[in-house]
């Protein structure tokens, strides 16, 4: 039976205008009183705007952030998380020195951002915190993930550049920020799909028996291995090709269809089991 719905941020949740539809809304609280566990899937960290995303859709589950680097239970602050190796942190900051290009590193609770560049502000209102830059020195913990904000037309030539062995890329976007693009690196073999495992796992539910709902390049692992793949009206054809379902655009409340999409199957499913 369809159990977990797994939901994407920028584009899926969060419309081009910063904000998430009413319906969006009331489409979830249903799904959640008739027992489906809401998770958020985001490449966003668990703080700020995104940690009350998460808390607003399953105050008491499980979520991934960080593009599968961060999986928290945020009630209780249990952790999943996986940190990058120190070697690979120390060539990224060496590399932001070396090119003038602005990196991130994220852990857990907070990030750290040295470049003040209007770029880097204008991320750290789209994430619902100050802009405060500081050194990467100074984070408490070790970082989980890093992160290129960059000119979209600069994206190509830097994932095609070398990287660390032990790093896993991936480009995203935010139809809040059109013209950047964040190349995410987290550890090797970390990444949404890696999450979702175990996130399914947590819960004891077969990949089958999940349903994820995206609309960038970063989620199409997850939806080549979930059950229920939902694809955003406003996907690109890469990440339409591979979903079972369509939906509507983002600014159109396309996630309040997936979100009833999900009762009606769980509702299909709960019969089956119940005339068998």
């Amino acid at each position: 039976m369809l159990k977990l719905v797994c939901i994407d941020v920028d584009g899926t949740l969060v419309g081009s205008d910063g904000s998430v539809a009413p319906e969006v809304w009331a489409a979830a609280r249903r799904a959640h009183a008739r027992g489906l566990r809401l998770a958020l899937c985001s490449g966003r960290p668990a703080f700020g705007l995104a940690r009350a995303y998460a808390e607003q859709l399953d105050a008491e589950g499980w979520h991934v952030f960080q593009n599968g680097a961060s999986v928290l239970r945020v009630a209780t602050g249990e952790s999943r998380s996986r940190h990058l190796a120190p070697q690979a942190v120390e060539r990224l900051v060496a590399r932001a020195y070396e090119t003038g290009r602005t990196l991130e590193l994220y852990t857990d609770a907070e990030y750290a951002v040295e470049s003040r560049t209007e770029r880097a502000r204008r991320h750290a209102g789209l994430l619902g915190v100050p802009f405060r830059p500081r050194a990467f020195g100074s984070l408490t913990g070790p970082p989980v993930r890093a992160q290129w904000l960059l000119a979209e037309a600069e994206a190509d030539a830097v994932l095609a550049e070398p990287h660390d062995a032990t790093l896993h890329l991936a480009l995203s976007h935010s139809p809040l920020m059109p013209d950047t693009a964040f190349v995410n690196l987290t550890p090797r073999g970390v990444e949404k799909a890696s999450a979702v495992r175990l996130l399914a796992g947590l819960y004891g539910v077969p990949l089958q028996s999940v349903m994820m709902v995206g609309d960038g390049y970063n989620d199409l692992g997850v939806l080549q291995a979930v059950g229920h793949p939902v694809a955003m009206g406003n996907a690109p054809p890469a990440v339409q090709a591979v979903a079972r379902y369509r939906v509507a655009h983002v600014d159109e409340a396309g996630l309040a269809e997936a979100l009833e999409l999900a009762l009606r199957l769980a509702a299909d499913d709960a019969a089956a089991v119940s005339a068998a």
